[in-house]
Formats: C-alpha cells, sequence, structure tokens
C-alpha cells in the first residue's frame, strides 16, 4: 500500500467538497435556495416525508442545526409540515410541489456537470473510487470510535 497517497487522499476530501460545494452553490444562483435548503430537499426527494431527527441523522450533523435549515425551507415554500403518525412532538416534513419542481431541476443540471466531469473516467475507476473512499471513511470512523 502506498501509504503517502492514502494520506493525500484523505486529506484531499476537504479541497473536493469545497470545490463541489463551491459548484452546487453557482448552480444554484437565481433559484432563492442555498445549499443547506438544498440539502435538506434532496434528503426529502430520496427519502419521503421525514421529521427532523431522521434528516439530521441522513445528514449526519446536529439536530438543532437542521431545524434551522427546515425553517428556511419552510419559510420559502419549498417545504410544509404534516402530522406524524408515529409520533405527535415531531411532524413529518414534505416537499411541496414548488419544493419538489425546484429540487428536480436542480439535480438536472448537476447531473448533467457530472456526466461532463467524469466523461474521462471509466466506470471501473469510479466504482474503485467509491469503494476506496467509503472504506477508508468507515475505517477512520472505527479508529476515531465514531461508527
Amino acid at each position: 500500500m502506498k501509504t503517502q497517497e492514502l494520506y493525500q487522499l484523505v486529506w484531499m476530501s476537504r479541497p473536493l467538497m469545497q470545490a463541489a460545494e463551491a459548484c452546487v452553490e453557482s448552480g444554484l444562483a437565481g433559484t432563492d435556495l442555498t445549499v443547506r435548503m438544498r440539502a435538506v430537499l434532496e434528503i426529502l426527494r430520496a427519502g419521503g416525508d421525514l421529521a427532523v431527527p431522521e434528516i439530521a441523522a441522513k445528514l449526519e450533523i446536529n439536530r438543532q442545526y437542521v431545524q434551522l435549515m427546515v425553517n428556511e425551507t419552510l419559510a420559502s415554500g419549498f417545504t410544509e409540515l404534516r402530522p406524524n403518525p408515529r409520533h405527535k412532538r415531531s411532524p413529518l416534513l414534505t416537499l411541496t410541489d414548488k419544493g419538489r419542481e425546484l429540487i428536480d431541476n436542480v439535480i438536472t443540471r448537476e447531473m448533467e456537470i457530472i456526466r461532463t466531469i467524469g466523461s474521462e473516467l471509466s466506470d471501473e475507476e469510479v466504482s474503485t473510487a467509491l469503494n476506496v473512499v467509503s472504506l477508508v471513511t468507515s475505517r477512520l470512523r472505527a479508529q476515531d470510535g465514531s461508527t
């Protein structure tokens, strides 16, 4: 194993996420959607109606911070609250038609960018990279005790 290269891979995660976030942010121009609001809409699009604690778990961030993000989506009319049959005090957040249409359009644009970026990569290269990043992430979490 090339220890130095694996070390570089781990530390490249930050510039990768910063570049991805900057690209996402520029793609949101004119949509009235912020990067953090987009994250909430994407989770709802993929997982259906969810309560704030469930969204926080999927995003792996603090529930109180997610509540701020959710409040922004509610104020903008991208989401709405519905009663939660499983928990009276934790309503479900659901996409409005406006929110669903917006996140569908945003993700369609982002997928076009990803297709362009990945056009010179083989399916095998992408699968290998995904497997390596997933394995390293899980082992770092286990090492840290945050599994």
